[in-house]
């Protein structure tokens, strides 16, 4: 990492604090007009959360999944952690359904389920500690990324970016906006946008939000302006994060980030998906066998509560959508970039 900058000034946001009480969340429902926390004290109230979109983006629901298997720990008796999994297995099983498309909630889940069966009498500080890595680890991978991602990106740079994969969705830094943020800081990207992200608006109300707290310079534009956009000559990278990353280079993302992956390759723009290794899911062949999630098509039919469709309109509203790894310039994870991504490049970064 370059240590003549400092990415510090760039990542002020929180999304997570945990007070050896209970799991704070930032309630990103509530942004960007009022910064207010919900306290969880249980496992069921933080799978509540991660349901209800209090918390989003993979890699924070991943953490606070495991701080939501510390919380759950404290209403079991047990002498030992393997005990203490069997009786867990109904609090794991409780927030793994919380969120079924993001991989890191089930890999966080797996490794706080790890760390209970090879723990001994000392099985809730052992839970504590896994909880504690799992957020540490997550950081320091988002800017080894950032500084990976950014190295690819030439001077007097363009970016769109699309959903919010910040800081809000991460332990910090963020992946996406992390490849950002570096490239800000390193002078290399000059012009930054951001897509609203219909029907949640998480890069209206909090990608630019969250930007604008680190005074980085962002413009928001509909997403149905983004191939308008690609046109001008405005943006050379597209840059998105990923909730899960099949074996093959496919990766599911916000819904969305398919047309634009379209779109760039039309226009003769890169494409990079920013995620840590913990979402590449190499049981999983292809983006075909990723299970969508699909919402309440209710969120479709108003904004901000207002409804603005007629009365009798069905709507259809599928969370994410799969780019193909053929349409994909770069994965970036802490690990390094895979270039291209192929089933053989996959197996070789990732395999075993």
């Amino acid at each position: 990492m370059n240590e003549a900058i400092d990415y510090a000034c760039y990542d002020h946001v929180r999304p997570l604090k945990w007070t050896g009480e209970a799991l704070e969340l930032l309630d990103q429902r509530k942004l960007p007009f009022h910064v207010e926390w919900v306290r969880c004290t249980s496992g069921d109230e933080v799978a509540e959360a991660i349901r209800q979109l209090i918390v989003r983006g993979a890699p924070a629901i991943g953490i606070a999944a495991a701080w939501g298997v510390v919380l759950a720990a404290r209403g079991i008796v047990a002498d030992n952690g393997a005990e203490a999994a069997r009786k867990l297995d109904v609090d794991l099983q409780r927030l793994n359904a919380a969120r079924p498309t993001a991989v890191n909630l089930a890999w966080a889940l797996a490794r706080m389920r790890d760390a209970l069966e090879n723990s001994g009498h000392d099985w809730r500080g052992a839970l504590e500690l896994e909880a504690l890595a799992i957020a540490d680890e997550d950081l320091a991978a988002n800017r080894r990324m950032g500084e990976l991602g950014a190295a690819l990106i030439e001077a007097n740079s363009g970016v769109l970016t699309h959903c919010n994969t910040g800081s809000l969705a991460t332990a910090g830094f963020g992946t996406a906006l992390g490849v950002i943020r570096a490239g800000v800081a390193q002078g290399k990207i000059t012009r930054v946008f951001a897509d609203e992200t219909r029907p949640w608006l998480q890069g209206a109300r909090l990608t630019v939000w969250e930007l604008q707290q680190d005074g980085i310079d962002a413009t928001l534009i509909a997403d149905s302006a983004a191939s308008h956009l690609m046109k001008t000559g405005a943006v050379q990278w597209v840059v998105v994060g990923a909730d899960r990353i099949c074996a093959n280079g496919d990766t599911a993302n916000k819904i969305g980030t398919y047309q634009l992956a379209i779109a760039a390759k039309h226009h003769g723009l890169k494409f990079m998906v920013v995620a840590p290794s913990s979402t590449v899911d190499m049981a999983t062949a292809s983006g075909d066998l990723i299970e969508i999630e699909e919402r309440d098509p209710a969120e479709l039919l108003g904004i901000g509560g207002v409804r603005t469709v007629a009365e009798g309109i069905r709507a259809w509203n599928p969370v994410f959508d799969v780019t193909p790894s053929g349409l994909i310039d770069a994965i970036v994870t802490e690990r390094g970039v895979i270039g291209n991504p192929t089933p053989e490049k996959m197996e070789a970064a990732f395999g075993g």
